[in-house]
């Protein structure tokens, strides 16, 4: 993590996904610490081998590509040219919150883009705990897959989101996470939205991401993290302290940072800095500001009682099998 007291965040106006101008745009995104070669420079190596990337996109859910509510494909595409050009090895990994990383890569058409470039998908499945020291929760399940990267890089959305106001990149990171893992958070943390932001900021913490990526070029408005509707935003923005771009970001969307439960536990804990403290590289926020970016129609309890965590559950295995009968076996 970079020192909460002078964290950058860069920002680029990139209009489409047209990959010619998605290249560009991520080129002087990156430009305040040395392109992806950069980052990667930064990551100490213990062997003659590769860095593993892990790039770790929105894969909430197969079901509504249409929406915009997961990381388009075409921003895993580029970072991923990224990475492989500056000598990283890249992969994918996610927990979605319904069916598997592959079959809901497949429905949102990003599995013919790591077919192409030979990018392997990995299921968030082996558990292991972590914790910060000192933190509010001594054990986090995370997944190994990622804790066992030599880099992580974090490519989240920007969605509103029904029990947390916004989602974000630190929100992002909760798919780290394994499995129904995530439901059971739900159920610990109760209705307390504070103590379930806690678990996330330390969730971030824990995994420590080296460089987040934000895709903004359309947001997911309304009743997310799936329910709501596209929204063109023309943003793209990265960050090496991932509390920071948050932060950045709510400024963006010009919505109060004290209705957002991440925001009030990373200031709790001490890591989310103030708009004052944070250096912008690149476009000024307030040229991509908007002001009037719909919020949830309401906002509802944090937490999963027994009989909805039993239907997404069954709704989880039925989707397993469904994609196991539908994608096309690995070579």
């Amino acid at each position: 993590m970079s020192d909460v007291s002078s964290p950058t965040v860069s920002l680029q106006s990139v209009a489409t996904y047209d990959l010619n101008e998605l290249r560009a745009g991520l080129d002087h995104t990156l430009e305040p610490w040395g392109g992806m070669a950069g980052i990667l420079a930064g990551v100490p190596q213990s062997s003659d081998r590769p860095l593993r990337v892990l790039l770790k996109p929105n894969l909430l859910t197969g079901s509504r590509p249409q929406h915009e509510c997961t990381t388009r494909p075409e921003i895993v595409r580029v970072v991923a040219e990224a990475v492989r050009a500056a000598g990283g090895k890249p992969f994918i990994g996610d927990s979605p919150a319904f069916g598997s990383a592959r079959g809901v890569a497949a429905q949102n058409g990003l599995l013919p883009v790591c077919d192409e470039l030979n990018l392997p998908i990995v299921e968030f499945c082996g558990q292991r705990y972590s914790a910060p020291e000192g933190a509010t929760f001594a054990h986090l399940r995370l997944s190994k897959e990622a804790l066992g990267a030599d880099v992580v890089i974090n490519l989240p959305k920007v969605k509103s989101h029904a029990q947390l106001t916004v989602t974000l990149g630190v929100k992002n990171l909760f798919g780290c996470v394994p499995g129904k893992m995530k439901a059971w958070w739900h159920m610990e943390a109760g209705k307390d939205k504070l103590r379930f932001g806690k678990m996330l900021v330390e969730t971030a913490i824990a995994i420590a991401p080296q460089l987040s990526i934000v895709d903004g070029i359309i947001g997911h408005e309304g009743n997310g993290p799936s329910g709501g509707t596209a929204r063109p935003l023309g943003l793209l923005g990265a960050a090496t302290d991932v509390f920071a771009l948050d932060r950045v970001l709510m400024a963006v969307l010009d919505v109060d940072p004290e209705t957002v439960p991440i925001y009030l536990a990373g200031c709790e804990l001490g890591v989310m800095p103030e708009m004052e403290d944070i250096a912008i590289a690149g476009t000024d926020w307030r040229e991509l500001r908007v002001d009037d970016w719909r919020l949830p129609d309401r906002l509802i309890p944090i937490d999963f009682g027994a009989p909805r965590v039993l239907r997404s559950t069954l709704k989880h295995v039925l989707t397993l099998w469904s994609e196991a009968r539908s994608l096309p076996r690995k070579a």
